[in-house]
């Protein structure tokens, strides 16, 4: 007895072509899912904690020479604000936290020679 089989696979599908329509409508459901601070077409984007750490650093960097009363403090509550959010750049929140503190010991250092709240390099 002679058997023969018959291979009855499927053929393979392909993939519908998409219509212009389908394809905007696709294009506008990936746009709504997007976060609409994020710039289209770029990667991710830096979160607000890591500018708070990075901005607390420079601004009591500069406040070690200008500006002392106003950055001191600017910089200390940036650096509070983003250690409380979490930041990635947990390191540079603490020296912007440290420079911040510097700040205003320079200040009160100058103040108690000087007896003003402005210092010059003049004798």
């Amino acid at each position: 007895m002679t058997t023969t089989t018959t291979d009855h696979t499927t053929p393979a599908r392909t993939a519908p072509e998409e219509t212009p329509g389908a394809t905007a409508d696709r294009n506008m459901i990936e746009a709504a899912d997007r976060d609409p601070r994020e710039p289209a077409g770029r990667g991710p984007r830096r979160s607000d904690a890591d500018s708070m750490a990075v901005w607390s650093f420079v601004l009591g960097l500069v406040g070690l020479l200008v500006f002392n009363l106003v950055l001191g403090p600017v910089a200390l509550t940036l650096a509070t604000l983003a250690l409380r959010r979490n930041t990635t750049r947990r390191g540079r929140a603490a020296l912007g936290l440290t420079l911040g503190a510097a700040d205003l010991i320079v200040l009160a250092a100058l103040t108690a020679t000087d007896h003003t709240l402005s210092w010059s390099l003049a004798t």
